[in-house]
């Protein structure tokens, strides 16, 4: 590890090892700048790297290109003391991804939508509140944990209401195809409406437990926060 490289740990969330990377700027003094959750509103600090590190074992994000050490370090330094943290829009990983190249981004937020998706809620739920209870800041962690459910909506929904109108659209084509005679068409179609069907019937029982969890959620938010 060197002066202005992007260093990242592997953290559990949810008891779910290696799901969770959390990243930092080496600063190239012992040091690493990174989004600190050690207080109750989480800011971007300089901490010490057994701080960054948290026992953890540390890796370092490769790019084929990006900023000059110096660059990334003095960007990193620009932002100390920042407090706009969000789980989904302003992480620990855009923060360094930005330092590094100008790009505010984070593939663990891409990536960790279908794993949320596909959880059972009553699963799900009991390991937001086991990982959560007794945590300092649990209020901000458990608002996090439900924008990361709000991500997964927002991944799958699109996609669901996109195929339901193909769906709808070849139906519409195959019965067109039979008034004029046309079976090979409506075969066809038919063939495309069933593809559409499929997919439809695998997308919808993701949103359902995502909306089932939401609501679990927010029902129980109060008694478990008290």
């Amino acid at each position: 590890m060197a002066y202005g490289d992007q260093l990242y740990v592997i953290r559990p969330w949810l008891q779910l090892d290696g799901v969770y990377e959390h990243h930092g700027i080496d600063a190239g003094d012992g040091t690493v700048i990174h989004y600190s959750k050690r207080t109750a509103e989480a800011t971007v600090r300089q901490t010490s790297i057994e701080e960054f590190a948290q026992g953890g074992r540390i890796h370092k994000r490769e790019y084929a290109t990006c900023y000059i050490a110096d660059s990334a370090v003095q960007r990193a330094r620009s932002r100390i003391g920042e407090q706009k943290y969000n789980l989904l829009l302003n992480n620990c990983e855009h923060f360094a991804t930005w330092c590094k190249t100008g790009i505010s981004s984070s593939r663990q937020v891409r990536e960790f939508a279908p794993i949320v998706a596909n959880m059972q809620p009553d699963q799900l739920e009991r390991e937001i509140f086991r990982s959560l209870e007794g945590q300092p800041g649990a209020a901000e962690l458990f608002d996090g944990a439900l924008g990361s459910i709000k991500q997964s909506w927002d991944e799958i929904q699109p996609h669901y209401n996109q195929v339901v109108r193909e769906l709808n659209a070849w139906d519409t084509i195959a019965k067109q195809a039979v008034t004029r005679g046309r079976d090979d068409l409506a075969r066809a179609a038919l063939h495309r409406k069933r593809t559409y069907r499929q997919q439809a019937e695998q997308l919808k029982p993701q949103l359902d437990r995502l909306a089932e969890l939401t609501e679990k959620l927010v029902r129980d938010r109060n008694q478990f926060l008290r």
